[in-house]
C-alpha cells in the first residue's frame, strides 16, 4: 500500500511540475511573440506587461512551493520564470544553483544559470555553465549562448580575439544545424558573422553571409522580425555597406520595437544629419568661392597621378600598367579598371559615429563628388586644396527616401587610405587602422 501511495504521489508531482513548466513556457511565449498579439504602437508597454505576466506566473509557482521546493525541476522553473526579466536576479541564481546541485544533468538549469551569470557581468561563470551543459548533451541553447560569450570575452591580443570570433561562428553554425527552424539561432549566427566581418579583414562574403542569416531568421520565425537588436545590428552592417536607406529604416524599426532603447534613434538621427550635411556640401562645392575654386583647379594636372602614371603601377585589383585620368561625369555606377579619378578636395566631414572619413572633391569640369574612405587612423585626413587621385574608383549612385526626406548623390568608396594618392604621394602604412563597429551584444 505504502509503495502505491508513493508512486501515486510521484505521479501527481510529475503532473504538477509539467503544468508549471507549461506555465513558464507560456510566459516566454508571451514575451517572444508579444507583437503577434499587440501592435507596434504598444511597444512601450511590453516590458511592464512582461513583468506583470512574470509576477502572475511566479504567484502560481509559489502556491506549490511548500510541496515541491526540494525538487530540482521546480527550482528550475522558478529560476526560468525570474530569468524572463532583462536584469540579474539573486533569487533566480539561488534557485538555479540548487537545481543543478540536486540534478547535475539538468541542461536547462545550466543554461539558465549561465544566462543569470551573464546578466550579472560574470562572463567566465556564464561560459563554464554553457560548457558544462554541453558536456551533458549537445544542445542549441548552450551552443548559441557560448557563441555570444566568446565574442564578449576580452582577449589578451588581437590574434586571440580573432580565434575567439572564429570559434564563436563555429558554435553558432552548430546551433543552427541542430535546428534549422530556430530563428534565434540564425539571428545569433548573423551577429557572429558581423563580428567576423569586422575583426577579420572585412571580406564581403562574410557580410553577405550575415545578411542571409538575418533574412533566414525572419523567414523561419515570425517573432524574429520583431527583435529590435536584429534590426539594429543589421543596420550597422547596412550603413557600413553604404545601403543608407535600408540602414535608416532598420534603425527606425528598432526604435519603434523598443522605445526605451536610446541608441537606434540616436544612430538614425546621426545618419540623417550626415546625409543632410553631405548633400548640402556637394551642392555648394564645400562653399568654396568661385575665384578660389578656379585658382585651385588651375594647378590640377596629371602630375598629381604620381605613381599611377607609371607603366609599372600595380592597381588594387592586381592589374599592371599606368592609369588614365577620367572626368567624374564620365564615370558610371560601378567599378572602373584602368582609370583614375582626379580632383581637388573642397570639403571634409567629420560626423558623430562616423564609419568613414568623408571628403568632397571637384574635378577639372567642376563636378563635385563625395569620397568615403574606410579603415582610416584617427590621425589621417586630407585638407582643402589637396589633390587626390583615386585608382580604379568604385562609383555608387544613391537615391534614398526616408520618412519625408530624400537624398540623391554619387559617391566613391575607398576601402583603405593606402589606396589613395594624395598630392602625388602614396599614403604611409600608419594611415590605416581596422574599423571596429559597435553593435548590441548583450541580449542577442
Amino acid at each position: 500500500m505504502a509503495e502505491d501511495e508513493k508512486s501515486g504521489e510521484a505521479g501527481k508531482d510529475k503532473n504538477e511540475l509539467q503544468t508549471l513548466k507549461e506555465l513558464v513556457d507560456d510566459l516566454y511565449n508571451f514575451r517572444d511573440c508579444y507583437f503577434e498579439t499587440h501592435s507596434v504602437e504598444e511597444a512601450g508597454r511590453k516590458q511592464s506587461d512582461v513583468a506583470q505576466e512574470m509576477e502572475k506566473t511566479l504567484r502560481k509557482l509559489e502556491e506549490k512551493e511548500d510541496d515541491l521546493k526540494h525538487k530540482a525541476e521546480f527550482l528550475l522553473q522558478k529560476g526560468r520564470c525570474l530569468n524572463v526579466a532583462p536584469d540579474f536576479s539573486t533569487v533566480a541564481e539561488e534557485c538555479l544553483s540548487r537545481a543543478v546541485k540536486l540534478e547535475p544533468g539538468l541542461v536547462d538549469g545550466w543554461n539558465t544559470l549561465g544566462e543569470q551569470y551573464w546578466k550579472k557581468g560574470d562572463l567566465i561563470g556564464a561560459k563554464n555553465c554553457f560548457t558544462g551543459a554541453l558536456q551533458q548533451s549537445k544542445n542549441k541553447v548552450s551552443l548559441r549562448n557560448l557563441s555570444m560569450v566568446l565574442r564578449q570575452l576580452p582577449a589578451e591580443y588581437r590574434e586571440a580575439h580573432g580565434r575567439q570570433v572564429m570559434e564563436s561562428v563555429d558554435m553558432a553554425r552548430q546551433a543552427v544545424q541542430l535546428d534549422v527552424t530556430d530563428g534565434t539561432s540564425w539571428y545569433i549566427l548573423g551577429n557572429a558573422y558581423v563580428s567576423l566581418f569586422f575583426s577579420c579583414g572585412q571580406n564581403p562574403q562574410l557580410s553577405q553571409q550575415a545578411l542571409s542569416a538575418y533574412a533566414q531568421s525572419e523567414k523561419v520565425d515570425r517573432a524574429a522580425s520583431c527583435y529590435p537588436e536584429l534590426h539594429f545590428n543589421r543596420s550597422t552592417l547596412f550603413q557600413y555597406e553604404e545601403m543608407f536607406g535600408s540602414a535608416l529604416s532598420g534603425y527606425s524599426r528598432a526604435a519603434a520595437l523598443d522605445p526605451g532603447w536610446n541608441e537606434p534613434p540616436e544612430r538614425e538621427k546621426q545618419l540623417l544629419e550626415y546625409l543632410r550635411k553631405m548633400t548640402e556640401l556637394i551642392q555648394n562645392k564645400g562653399k568654396v568661392k568661385a575665384r578660389r575654386l578656379r585658382g585651385m583647379l588651375s594647378t590640377l594636372d596629371t602630375s598629381a597621378l604620381g605613381p599611377c602614371s607609371s607603366p609599372q603601377f600595380r592597381s588594387p585589383t592586381g592589374r599592371i600598367g599606368s592609369l588614365e585620368p577620367r572626368t567624374l561625369s564620365s564615370l558610371t555606377h560601378g567599378h572602373h579598371p584602368g582609370v583614375a579619378a582626379l580632383g581637388k578636395v573642397v570639403f571634409s566631414l567629420a560626423s558623430e559615429g562616423r564609419m568613414a572619413f568623408t571628403f568632397g572633391m571637384v574635378d577639372s569640369e567642376e563636378t563635385c563628388i563625395v569620397v568615403m574612405v574606410y579603415n582610416t587612423a584617427d590621425s589621417w585626413g586630407v585638407l582643402i586644396g589637396d589633390t587626390v587621385a583615386i585608382p580604379e574608383p568604385q562609383v555608387k549612385r544613391h537615391s534614398i527616401a526616408h520618412k519625408d526626406e530624400s537624398f540623391d548623390f554619387r559617391s566613391i568608396r575607398v576601402d583603405s587610405p593606402l589606396l589613395l594618392i594624395v598630392n602625388g604621394k602614396k599614403q604611409n602604412v600608419h594611415s590605416q587602422i581596422a574599423a571596429s563597429v559597435s553593435y548590441k551584444p548583450q541580449s542577442e
